[in-house]
C-alpha cells in the first residue's frame, strides 16, 4: 500500500473528506466522504497529521494519466498500458497533500458555515468567520463563473442547509454588485461580512422553515420580522466591533425604495444587500414552494417595491446577467442546458446543452453560444422543470 503522510493542520472540522485516512500502517480511521466531526480522535489528526493513499490523489491521476497516454502515443500495447496502470508509481519529491475536487471544496465551507451559523461560539468565532469568508473570497476570485454557476445551481436544487447556502450564495452576490457599483475593496469586505452574518440569529429556524411543508405562521413572521436586530446583538455579543458591519446587519431589512446616492453609506449597503437577499431567495427552494426561473428572479430584484426600476437591483443584475450561471434555459433549436459562464452581455451567456432536441440526455455536456440565432435562449426555465441529475463535476470540466 503505498501511502502519502499529510501535514499537521491540512485538516478542518466540518471538512467532507475526498480521501480516506489512514494511520501510517494503512489501518483505515475515517472513510472517503464522511465529515470529520468535533471529536478527539479528529482533533488529534489535525494536530499530527495522517496518511493517505496514494492513488487518491489528483496528483497522483494526473501523472497516471500523462503517463498512459504517453504510452497510447507511443503505441504500446493494451496488456502493456494496463500493467503500467497496476503496478504505476509515480516520483515524489516530498510529501503531498491529496486535492479536493472543487464540488467537494464547495461542500467543505458549506458545512462550516452551517456549523458556524448554527453554533456561534465567542471564543473562536472572529478567527472562523474571516477564515471562511477569506477561503470563499479566493475561490470566487480565482473562479467566478465556476462559482456562480455551482452555488446557485445546488440552492435551486435543495433546501438542506438552507440557511448556510443562502449566506455564501449572499457572499458572492454582494461582491460581484458591489464591484459592478464601483465600491472599494474594504467596503466590499464588509459587506461580504454583512451578507455572510445577516441571519445568524435565525439560522436554525431558516433551516427548519426551508423544510416544512406549511407557510411560515404569525409566530414565525414576526420572529423573521426583527431578526436584523437581533442578529446585530448576537455578532456584539460573538466579538463583533465594527459599526458598519452592524448597521448594515441591522438595516438590511429596513432599507426602503429609492436611489443610492441620497443614502448614508451603511443604509446603502443595507439596500444591496437587501435585494442581494431578495434575489437569493427566489432561486431558493422550500419545501412549501418552487424556486423561480433566473429571468423571474431578475424581474423580482430589478423592480422595487414601487415597481420602479432599482438600482440596486440593476447593478446585481449586470453583475450576474439576466440568466446567470447555474440558471435553466431552454434554447431556440429546442435543447435545454444550464447557463455554465457569463456572457458579454447580459442576455447571451455561454450554455451547457444537457439535453438534446428530442429531450434526451446528451452523454456530454455541449458548450452552446447563444449569441448565435440558433442557440439563442427561447425561455429561461425553473429547476423544478428539468428531470435530470446533473453531474457538476462534468459541467466544472468547462473551466
Amino acid at each position: 500500500m503505498d501511502l502519502i503522510p499529510l501535514p499537521p493542520h491540512s485538516l478542518r472540522i466540518g471538512q467532507v473528506l475526498d480521501f480516506s485516512l489512514r494511520d501510517a500502517e494503512g489501518k483505515l480511521l475515517i472513510a472517503r466522504g464522511q465529515v470529520l466531526s468535533d471529536s478527539p480522535l479528529v482533533q488529534a489528526l489535525i494536530q499530527r497529521g495522517a496518511w493517505v493513499q496514494a492513488h487518491e490523489t489528483k496528483d497522483y491521476q494526473r501523472a497516471l494519466a500523462h503517463k498512459v497516454d504517453t504510452m497510447m502515443h507511443q503505441g504500446a500495447t493494451l496488456g502493456a498500458i494496463a500493467r503500467a496502470q497496476t503496478s504505476y508509481r509515480p516520483e515524489r519529491g516530498g510529501a503531498a497533500v491529496p486535492q479536493v475536487s472543487d464540488q467537494a471544496a464547495w461542500a467543505d465551507l458549506q458545512l462550516r458555515g452551517h456549523a458556524l451559523l448554527r453554533e456561534p461560539r465567542a471564543e473562536d468565532f472572529l478567527p472562523r468567520f474571516q477564515t471562511l469568508q477569506q477561503e470563499m473570497l479566493a475561490r470566487v476570485q480565482q473562479q467566478t463563473d465556476a462559482a456562480l454557476m455551482l452555488l446557485i445551481f445546488e440552492s435551486s436544487q435543495d433546501f438542506q442547509h438552507y440557511s448556510a447556502r443562502h449566506a455564501l450564495l449572499s457572499l458572492l452576490l454582494c461582491e460581484l454588485c458591489a464591484r459592478q457599483l464601483g465600491w472599494a475593496e474594504d467596503l466590499r469586505l464588509v459587506l461580504g461580512q454583512a451578507a455572510l452574518s445577516m441571519n445568524i440569529s435565525i439560522s436554525a429556524l431558516q433551516d427548519r422553515l426551508a423544510g416544512r411543508d406549511e407557510r411560515p405562521s404569525e409566530a414565525h413572521r414576526a420572529v423573521l420580522l426583527g431578526h436584523g436586530d437581533r442578529s446585530a446583538e448576537l455578532l456584539r455579543t460573538l466579538g463583533v466591533h465594527d459599526s458598519l458591519w452592524l448597521q448594515i446587519v441591522r438595516l438590511h431589512h429596513e432599507a426602503g425604495p429609492g436611489p443610492l446616492a441620497a443614502r448614508s453609506v451603511p443604509e446603502q449597503m443595507a439596500r444591496v444587500l437587501r435585494r442581494v437577499d431578495l434575489y437569493g431567495a427566489r432561486l431558493s427552494p422550500r419545501r412549501s414552494r418552487k424556486a423561480l426561473s433566473g429571468a423571474q428572479a431578475a424581474r423580482a430584484v430589478y423592480l422595487d417595491e414601487l415597481q420602479q426600476p432599482d438600482e440596486a437591483g440593476a447593478a446585481l443584475i449586470k453583475a450576474v446577467g439576466l440568466y446567470p450561471p447555474g440558471s435553466l434555459v431552454r434554447l431556440a433549436n429546442g435543447e435545454v442546458g444550464v447557463v455554465a459562464k457569463r456572457g458579454h452581455s447580459a442576455n447571451e451567456p455561454l450554455v451547457a446543452a444537457l439535453l438534446g432536441k428530442s429531450g434526451a440526455p446528451l452523454s456530454e455536456p455541449v458548450p452552446r453560444d447563444t449569441r448565435l440565432a440558433s442557440q439563442a435562449i427561447a425561455a429561461s426555465l425553473a429547476p423544478h422543470e428539468l428531470k435530470l441529475l446533473v453531474n457538476m463535476e462534468r459541467l466544472l470540466k468547462l473551466y
